[in-house]
């Protein structure tokens, strides 16, 4: 045994009576943890309730910010209905004193990356986790960042000085220090598809040896589908999609290929960046839900790295931020889907419902039914119209609505109800904020079984 290991091992011992008798998450009377289920598309909390992810992306929450500005960002986040957070548990980079947080701490003693955790590091972050605990939020949280093509914006270099062993010991120190907090999820990887695997398995076999019962997932490069690169390792219980092209496609093929284990969308362009606006935001959320994602994360520049260096320049402060065009359409959209039954959700992955006018590439109209023939949706980018087998969705008279995605405001199309045959939607011109995309509600008055 080295002697960094050696230390690194009896830092575990002691931090055990550390961790506290645990904490007891919940969110609007559903309680953590969250769980996978067989034949589920989604996890469910204690009780079975399904959980529809509707997150932010703060990468830089712990290292950056103050436990006071923390709150405050948490606080924002909840009263916007935001119920999610990705996080890294340690920044290489993207953070004003990386590695070190806002009181300059650092995660490691100097020399000692992976071997010697610093305690007061990891108490700060406790506070700011327990305060997520507290206002019930997932935190989606990343071990060790690796970094875009394992350069330096991560910890992958590190990661191959430490080795599997001390890397299996820093899994297992987190892994019990956390396993109380019954409200995290797991992000391995990040950026990158390593080189050598066993580095994250080393780290995840860590986690999983002492909070066995946490869900798993990944961050790959951008394009990879989790399993394709991952397979099944036994810590990657949810999956998710990661693309800066048209989400629709990709997530698809998710719903269709994957045997029924959950995803979701992990990121796409950011607000601010890539000349993301919130019409593209909209658009990526809506294509991934409507293609059979339990949810997605929302990210905006410069929230994730907050006053940390980014990767292009910010238009305003985080602050500032906080009220982005592109949060305030996340509000609407987790307003309009809480108030549906969303789980029951099933993509018209074969344009069954959806025959006309479909587009392609960000400009594609989407479309799901209720799989107990309650409702469906159509999600249009833009306004050229779309056709509609009503049939597909009953063999009564449908009434239909238009739905604002920047207001959430509806308004009774012209003519409804309408006779369950093939008909011609044409929506608005634009929308309140100026854009051309629209929700087509279509409501059964009498819902029939036909759908299953």
């Amino acid at each position: 045994m080295t002697a960094r290991l050696a230390v690194l091992l009896a830092f575990l011992g002691i931090s055990m009576s550390l961790a506290g008798a645990g904490m007891a998450c919940e969110r609007d009377g559903m309680r953590f943890p969250l769980k996978v289920e067989d034949q589920k598309a989604y996890p469910t909390y204690i009780g079975g309730q399904p959980f529809f992810m509707h997150g932010d992306t703060a990468w830089s929450l712990l290292a950056d910010l103050t436990e006071e500005e923390a709150l405050v960002y948490l606080q924002d986040r909840k009263a916007r209905g935001f119920n999610t957070i990705l996080v890294s548990l340690i920044e290489h980079r993207f953070s004003r004193n990386a590695p070190a947080n806002a009181y300059g701490e650092r995660p490691f003693a100097a020399g000692a990356d992976f071997a010697t955790p610093n305690e007061a590091y990891f108490a700060h972050a406790d506070k700011v986790l327990g305060k997520a605990c507290e206002l019930g939020f997932l935190v989606m949280l990343t071990p060790s960042y690796l970094g875009f093509a394992g350069g330096n914006e991560g910890w992958y270099a590190e990661m191959a000085a430490a080795g599997a062993r001390i890397l299996e010991a820093y899994g297992r120190f987190i892994g019990q220090r956390y396993r109380h907090f019954d409200n995290i999820m797991w992000v391995h990887g990040g950026d990158y598809d390593p080189a050598d695997r066993d580095l994250v398995r080393a780290v995840a076999r860590g986690i999983v040896a002492t909070d066995p019962d946490a869900l798993g997932t990944v961050h790959t490069a951008p394009e990879t589908a989790p399993l394709d690169f991952w397979s099944r390792e036994p810590w990657l219980q949810v999956n998710n999609v990661y693309t800066y092209g048209p989400v629709h496609p990709a997530a698809i093929r998710e719903h269709r290929s994957r045997g029924g284990m959950p995803f979701f969308l992990m990121e796409s362009a950011y607000e601010f960046e890539r000349g993301a606006d919130e019409y593209r935001i909209r658009i990526q959320a809506y294509h991934a839900i409507l293609a059979g994602a339990f949810g997605h994360l929302f990210g905006n520049n410069p929230i994730w790295h907050f006053g940390g260096p980014g990767l292009q320049p910010p238009p305003m402060d985080w602050k500032e931020a906080l009220d982005s065009p592109g949060a305030r359409s996340m509000q609407v959209l987790v307003e309009f889907v809480l108030s549906r039954k969303w789980w029951l959700l099933e993509p018209d992955a074969e344009n069954g419902l959806l025959v006309e006018g479909i587009g392609a590439g960000m400009q594609q109209a989407v479309a799901v039914t209720a799989r107990d023939g309650s409702f469906g949706l159509v999600y249009m980018p833009g306004s050229t119209g779309v056709g509609v087998d009503l049939a597909r969705l009953a063999t009564s008279p449908v009434n239909a609505r238009w739905i604002d995605p920047t207001t959430g405001e509806a308004t009774r199309v012209d003519g409804s109800p309408f006779a369950p045959d093939r008909t011609r939607f044409k929506p608005p011109r634009h929308n309140e904020r100026g854009y051309t995309d629209w929700i087509l509600e279509l409501v059964p008055q009498q819902p029939t079984e036909r759908i299953q």
